[in-house]
């Protein structure tokens, strides 16, 4: 089963660890300096916070959205849905991001908003690297900020 992904930007990151963790009712699973993250099952949920930052336009509200599968399987069937919606198409691949090893590529819809897709198959000690997405785009895809 894929779980929803969605990440935020936010002005303040504790303030929102602390409201997140009360309108969840359970602490996240990953608590960096610079990002925090939930792995719910009610909603079956993939949800993360990270400061805003100059880089990323300042901005706060919807850095991205996505779909993480379980498998490298589930990952191919959400990659060919990817391929279907005939949107413009990054393929990242194996890489380091968000404190976690993933396979994963990047599409967005057509009024902007970016889609990762991805596959996590173990965590690390670091943030990860910035991919390039080409385009002036990389700013709103993870680990961009």
């Amino acid at each position: 089963m894929k779980r929803f992904h969605l990440n935020l930007k936010v002005s303040d990151l504790e303030k929102s660890r602390a409201y997140y963790a009360n309108l969840f009712g359970e602490q996240p699973a990953v608590v960096k300096p610079d990002y925090i993250k939930w792995m719910l099952d009610d909603p079956y949920i993939n949800f993360s916070i990270e400061p805003v930052s100059d880089a990323a336009g300042g901005e706060t509200g919807i850095a991205h959205v996505g779909l993480q599968a379980e498998s490298p399987e589930e990952l191919q069937s959400v990659y060919e849905r990817v391929q279907d919606a005939a949107g413009p198409r990054f393929e990242e691949g194996a890489t380091t991001c968000c404190y976690a090893s993933s396979e994963k590529n990047w599409t967005q819809d057509p009024d902007g908003l970016i889609w990762e897709a991805f596959y996590t198959d173990g965590q690390v000690t670091h943030y990860g690297k910035l991919p390039d997405l080409g385009g002036g785009q990389s700013d709103a895809a993870c680990c961009l900020s």
